[in-house]
């Protein structure tokens, strides 16, 4: 069924409820597709720029992560199905008072859009001449945006967004786990995001280890994706020997992000950051990439168990498949 190399899936949402609706239209994007497909998610609720931000981006955390989780297993399981283990699938989440940016539709052959959505805001040029496809969803199912977006507006306790943010991670061989956590850090993050990246030294033991992507590799790789999905933070990509990290000496940090996976590593920081004197960091978890994942529904998680997102299963796949592109 493949017949575009690159190609953009473009709707809108009413809401924060997971969008099972899409799931038709995206796997039939997914298909279609051999070698990227980007998806934006548009609506007013991730708007930044208005005087009043309409949603806490820390109180509704596990919304979002809820989102991305099931749009990227949607587009990565069919991927995967077909072949395609190295197919970019990335996932953007835009305000309506955000312009798209232009380059988004470079070198895309078709702009995938959804039945009965007339109210996609302007669309860059670049992208309007695109050749689109209009494609069905399922029965949308949702709670109307003033209830559900807006309900715990004054009760929010936690700020908003945190001025800067901290991960870690290897990042090799970017799959959809590492783009959730990756996007996850931003979507809460005020100015500046810092990534360590793992220095290669202690990847030593990784399975297929000379498949490892190389350190600036990663590194470009990652800031790359960041800048895609938020172009206005500050992003500081370093290499990281240890657990800690910046975490273990900088005061200036307030939050951390870290998988269901790495909660030891956020405990170690803790212990580090308290006996050197500094301020505790939030933290914050991803849990909907968990194969025992409790934030997903029954659908979402049996995918879920399906869909390998693991640099390890792409290190492999590249090995035993040399005629890889």
């Amino acid at each position: 069924m493949a017949t575009l190399k690159r190609s953009l899936f473009i709707a809108t949402l009413d809401s924060l409820d997971t969008p099972h609706y899409l799931s038709p239209a995206i796997g039939h994007a997914a298909a279609a597709t051999t070698d990227s497909l980007v998806v934006i998610l548009l609506s007013p609720l991730f708007d930044l720029q208005v005087p009043v931000p309409p949603i806490s981006r820390t109180e509704r955390w596990d919304d979002i992560q809820r989102i991305l989780a099931h749009v990227y297993v949607q587009a990565t399981k069919v991927a995967q199905d077909n072949g395609r283990i190295l197919m970019d699938v990335n996932v953007l989440l835009r305000g309506c008072e955000q312009p798209l940016r232009a380059d988004l539709a470079t070198e895309a052959e078709m702009c995938f859009l959804v039945e009965g959505e007339n109210n996609i805001p302007s669309l860059p040029l670049s992208i309007r001449n695109l050749p689109q496809t209009t494609l069905p969803t399922g029965d949308r199912v949702s709670t109307p945006l003033s209830t559900n977006a807006l309900e715990n507006h004054e009760q929010d306790i936690t700020p908003r967004l945190y001025p800067v943010v901290a991960l870690g991670g290897t990042f090799d061989h970017l799959h959809a786990g590492h783009k959730i956590l990756l996007s996850m850090a931003a979507w809460i993050t005020e100015k500046k995001l810092i990534v360590g990246l793992t220095d290669e030294v202690l990847l030593q033991r990784k399975s297929y280890r000379d498949l490892l992507e190389p350190f600036h590799t990663r590194v470009e790789k990652t800031r790359s994706f960041l800048q895609m999905f938020r172009q206005d933070l500050e992003y500081d990509l370093v290499a990281i020997s240890d657990v800690y990290g910046p975490t273990g000496w900088d005061p200036n940090i307030q939050a951390l992000v870290v998988s269901k996976e790495t909660l030891p590593g956020a405990t170690a920081i803790a212990k580090e950051r308290a006996r050197k004197g500094l301020p505790a960091l939030e933290t914050f978890v991803i849990d909907v990439i968990s194969a025992d994942s409790d934030k997903l529904d029954h659908e979402d998680a049996e995918l879920l168990r399906q869909t390998k997102m693991s640099s390890t299963y792409i290190r492999e796949w590249i090995s035993k498949n040399h005629s890889a592109r």
